[in-house]
């Protein structure tokens, strides 16, 4: 698996002894991740090794206790989840997260309405001026496009509760494309798919990261998944980093394949 080439191979997501403890108990403890442009980066570990707990960290939904994170070297600690999100972290979560009873091109239109290039004026939204109706062609262009990248565009008018579940998953990767991010996190996007769909998916993601140059980072338990996608990968266990390195490396390491096979004996 090689990186597809990038201009200049900045360090996109730096954490530095990332860590949160609630109560008595640390969740997550000195996690230090270096993502480059233009990676898929794998995060693997048994349940409850903390890998969910990090993207929450991310992505403001939990504070760290220790330690700081950095998007392009700027710190994101103590931002909330809506301002994370306009610096340039986006996510799909590991339980399909999607406004069920709106149509499928009104989900990307979500993601769409605060990017800049699509902003009106409470006034301009309220009279309906001709650039709020500009503004509102433009968007939902930009939505058909999205969603035919993802075969999607035939299913724009049907609610997305009425999608079948590969086409849910798809369809929330491009409601977070649409905020334009810089670092798209992928929570177990390969979870309850079939042999086929988690193929498709994985050349869907390559493609994502080849075609808007967007470093990716995605939690997943399927093994076939991450050693076909990944660049590298961190192994955590007990919300401690465990291995870190390409997946040969790691998947070769003694520590992690007691953590998830158990001793020899």
């Amino acid at each position: 698996m090689s990186t597809t080439t990038f201009q200049n191979n900045a360090v996109v997501l730096e954490t530095e002894n990332l860590g949160i403890t609630f109560g008595g108990l640390k969740a997550v403890q000195s996690v230090n991740l270096t993502i480059k442009e233009g990676m898929i980066y794998g995060i693997i570990g048994p349940n409850g090794a903390g890998k969910t707990t990090i993207f929450n960290l991310l992505t403001g939904v939990y504070q760290p206790t220790t330690g700081d994170f950095r998007l392009l070297g700027k710190s994101l600690k103590g931002m909330k989840q809506e301002a994370i999100n306009h610096a340039g972290i986006a996510r799909t979560f590991q339980n399909i997260r999607l406004f069920n009873n709106m149509s499928v091109i009104r989900n990307v239109l979500v993601g769409l309405h605060n990017q800049p290039e699509f902003k009106c004026t409470a006034l301009e939204s309220m009279l309906r001026t001709p650039h709020y109706f500009a503004n509102e062609a433009a968007m939902r262009t930009r939505a058909k496009e999205l969603l035919r990248l993802f075969d999607l565009e035939d299913e724009r008018n049907n609610l997305a509760c009425n999608l079948p579940y590969g086409k849910q998953r798809k369809l929330e990767i491009a409601r977070a494309l649409a905020t334009n991010p810089k670092l798209l996190l992928l929570d177990e996007p390969a979870a309850g798919m079939n042999p086929a769909e988690t193929e498709e998916l994985m050349n869907t993601i390559q493609f994502i990261r080849d075609t808007f140059h967007i470093t990716v980072l995605l939690i997943e338990h399927d093994m076939r998944f991450v050693t076909g996608l990944c660049d590298e990968v961190t192994v955590l266990n007990f919300g401690t980093t465990l291995a870190q390195g390409t997946c040969e490396e790691v998947l070769r390491n003694p520590d992690v394949i007691k953590a998830y096979i158990g001793n020899d004996d």
